[in-house]
């Protein structure tokens, strides 16, 4: 896998090149202008607009485009509004009001979209369950917001009931939606045939929904181990994506298709690859599972010209075979966040993309990032309220001056990203009002202001410009020094051989901080030269932040939304008894990593070696 080298990753922007930039999109600024404004306008307030009448309004105007495109079948915008009218229907004869709670377990088909779109019809908030979570974590799910009424999918039988003597389903009822993959369900236990038969007509309801009303629970997988969090997803979030990624960013036209391979429990298929799709009646293009073997394939099966991702997507593409006419392509555009610099310019290269469309922003957040500019490695800039600001990452908690406010870092430095809480962009928060206002940085620049803490630490480009540096809680600090593990995983990920890496801190008897390692896992039959490996880190890193651990491993610990879990390699640290393998170690004026012995395991944590 060819990647960049770490010295030509961007830190900052010039005036020549911001200037060289906006020259390149002058003839669209009046175009932005227009779009932007218009959409503001039109979301501005509490009107009577919804995700469920924009869908009305779309398939009025485009009845026969494709809405949806799937391995388990096609729909066009009547059918699909169609569709989403008798699941409407179904939930009204069930008593189904606004504001009540239908939970959704069902894999990437269009069966779930119909469910997303049917709730929204009459109101109600559809609880999106993640279907990669298991036992605690899925009950917790299910019983965090519990839903009036469950739907849940044949293909996810197995896991359910597993966990079904524990859901809550006190007061509710259950409802079993076929698989047309499996047919295993019998006419009675499959719903299917009960909503086929609800009117096909738009329900009355959808004139009543406004923009400040809930439509969605997206649970949050998070990487520490914590139970998931549900974030609030209003209909005004869907509009804002709407106008902002299907017209002002990417001029999406009904004649396109977005692929969005991820999960739709995943906030990048449900507030910014759909959204730009149905606003403008062109496709969205899904798959139950992203399969980096299917993707070229389902790129030109589907016609796909923008396609959502993650960045673990991109490396899991770079990681494929090279194959003829992989730059030759519908796709031209690709729109999501996590693209990680060692591979950025390498990933457009080998797919002919022609613009990143990199973004920034939360499930539950205030603001989006957003590289409209095609800046490479950059997050873009936020037309929102913004600071990046000194963080104390030994004492985890944002630096104050002496008269108790934040303080902004320089061009070219990182700091924690706050984005401020007001009318204009509320902080709906979570369904949990304690987990709310944990997130909330009171008075930062000034009596009686409100901050959303995002937990990420961002680097100031300039020109209201940024660049993600690491989550905070994957920041940690060495020999006094803040340690940005991204930043480490770039270098390392950028060696011959490596194919990725992860990096985390471990404790040291007597260490200052916590001391780097590295998960690192190799290309096929690829041998990692230790010697050559230190002296890259070396010359590319701070000497802080040379990782003095390493282990190999054959695949990490995902999590349903591409994040890798951290958790079971920082709890194995660096004892080769409990990683089950070699772990190797960059002893004090040492030039290589060595293999960690027992006697060598027994002789640092009894503080023999001064790192």
């Amino acid at each position: 896998m060819t990647t960049d080298s770490p010295k030509q990753f961007r830190q900052t922007i010039s005036a020549p090149e911001f200037i060289f930039k906006l020259l390149a999109i002058s003839w669209r600024i009046p175009f932005i202008i227009y779009h932007a404004v218009s959409g503001l306008k039109r979301i501005s307030g509490d009107r009577k607009l919804s995700w469920a009448s924009t869908l009305e309004d779309i398939a009025a105007r485009y009845p026969d485009n494709m809405a949806v495109k799937s391995p388990d079948g096609m729909l066009t915008y009547r059918e699909l509004n169609e569709s989403a009218n008798r699941f409407a229907h179904f939930l009204i004869s069930r008593k189904i009001c606004a504001g009540d709670v239908v939970t959704v377990c069902m894999e990437n088909r269009p069966e779930l979209l119909v469910a997303y779109c049917g709730c929204g019809k009459v109101g109600a908030v559809c609880s999106l369950i993640n279907t990669n979570q298991r036992g605690d974590s899925l009950i917790h799910s299910f019983n965090l917001n519990k839903g009036r009424l469950l739907f849940v999918g044949e293909e996810c039988l197995e896991f359910f009931d597993k966990v079904k003597g524990s859901v809550d389903l006190k007061n509710s009822e259950l409802y079993i939606v076929g698989d047309p993959a499996i047919k295993r369900l019998n006419a009675k236990e499959d719903v299917t045939k009960a909503l086929s038969g609800m009117p096909a007509a738009n329900p009355p309801t959808t004139s009543d929904i406004s923009m400040k009303d809930r439509i969605a629970y997206v649970y949050t997988s998070g990487t520490t181990g914590g139970m998931p969090k549900a974030a609030v997803i209003i209909n005004k979030r869907a509009l804002s994506a709407m106008f902002w990624f299907g017209r002002v960013v990417t001029r999406i036209r009904p004649h396109h298709t977005v692929y969005v391979p991820l999960p739709f429990f995943h906030t990048n298929a449900l507030t910014v690859g759909w959204p730009a799709a149905l606003y403008n009646g062109a496709a969205v293009a899904l798959r139950r599972r992203f399969s980096a073997s299917n993707f070229l394939e389902d790129i030109r099966n589907f016609r796909v010209t923008h396609f959502v991702y993650v960045g673990e997507v991109c490396r899991y593409l770079m990681a494929q075979p090279d194959v003829k006419g992989q730059n030759r392509t519908t796709l031209k555009y690709v729109i999501g966040n996590g693209l990680r610099p060692d591979i950025w310019k390498a990933f457009k290269k080998r797919y002919g993309i022609k613009k990143v469309f990199e973004f920034y922003g939360a499930a539950e957040g205030v603001g989006v990032f957003t590289n409209f500019l095609n800046f490479d490695y950059s997050v873009g800039t936020s037309l929102t309220s913004f600071a990046i600001v000194n963080y104390d990452i030994e004492n985890d908690r944002v630096a104050r001056d002496a008269n108790g406010f934040l303080t902004r870092v320089k061009k070219g430095e990182a700091g924690l990203l706050i984005m401020e809480i007001t009318e204009k962009t509320p902080f709906t928060g979570y369904s949990d009002k304690k987990k709310t206002e944990e997130k909330i940085i009171r008075d930062a620049f000034k009596k009686g202001d409100s901050w959303f803490n995002t937990g990420d630490m961002l680097i100031d480009m300039g020109f209201r410009h940024a660049q993600f540096a690491d989550r905070l809680g994957d920041t940690f600090r060495w020999k006094g020094e803040n340690v940005a593990t991204m930043e480490v995983e770039k270098a390392i990920d950028s060696f011959k051989g490596v194919e990725a890496s992860a990096v985390y801190g471990v404790s040291l008897p007597a260490g200052d901080g916590r001391a780097g390692m590295a998960a690192i896992i190799r290309q096929k039959d690829a041998k990692i030269d230790l010697a050559g490996l230190v002296g890259h880190l070396r010359s590319a890193l701070p000497k802080y932040a040379v990782p003095l651990f390493v282990r190999f491993i054959e695949d990490f610990q995902w999590t349903a939304t591409h994040k890798i879990n951290k958790t079971g390699l920082k709890s194995d640290e660096f004892d080769p008894s409990r990683v089950g393998g070699k772990v190797y170690v960059l002893l004090p004026d040492s030039d290589e990593y060595v293999e960690m012995t027992g006697a060598i395991h027994r002789e640092i944590m009894a503080g023999k070696y001064r790192f």
